[in-house]
């Protein structure tokens, strides 16, 4: 078996040796992979947001649902332009030596697009369950949908950071 600590001393060691173009080169190809796999969530979700609020079922929305569907839709989108956001810098500053300060950026950026998409998805798991249930059942599933996103996307990442 092998050992935790000698692989991350081998990652660090080679991580000292790469070329910081090379660096840099690989975390942007690595950031690129993440956004292909948020983006087009964050997209669909946007869609069929902006779709159903033109259908007749919306127009029988509840004031509080009204503002949890506009918080939702308001969260997509920023996630949208959180993601979207490297693209954009990238484009604008290509070829003019900016690629460590646009990866600092990125990585933050994408962070703040996960916390907006949690807070969307979590949104839309509150409408279907108010929907299905009642206004209590959907704030019970939509904390316990929240911790479970906080937990999965953010606690153990952030938990291996403390113990390393």
């Amino acid at each position: 078996m092998t050992d935790p600590d000698a692989v991350v001393s081998e990652l660090q060691r080679a991580e000292n040796e790469e070329e910081l173009k090379e660096r840099l080169e690989r975390e942007l190809n690595e950031l690129l992979q993440e956004l292909r796999s948020l983006i087009p969530g964050a997209e669909v979700l946007f869609g069929f947001l902006l779709a159903i609020s033109f259908t007749a079922e919306f127009q029988e929305l509840g004031s509080l649902e009204r503002y949890v569907y506009y918080a939702t839709l308001a969260f997509t989108g920023v996630a949208l332009v959180l993601y979207l956001a490297p693209a954009a810098h990238h484009r604008l500053r290509f070829r003019e030596g900016d690629k460590d300060y646009l990866m600092r950026k990125a990585n933050k950026e994408v962070i703040a697009g996960t916390v907006a998409s949690s807070l969307a998805l979590t949104g839309v798991i509150f409408l279907v369950s108010e929907k299905v249930f009642g206004a209590t059942e959907a704030v019970i599933a939509s904390i316990a949908f929240f911790s479970f996103i906080a937990w999965r996307w953010w606690a153990l990442a952030l938990l291996r950071a403390y113990r390393t």
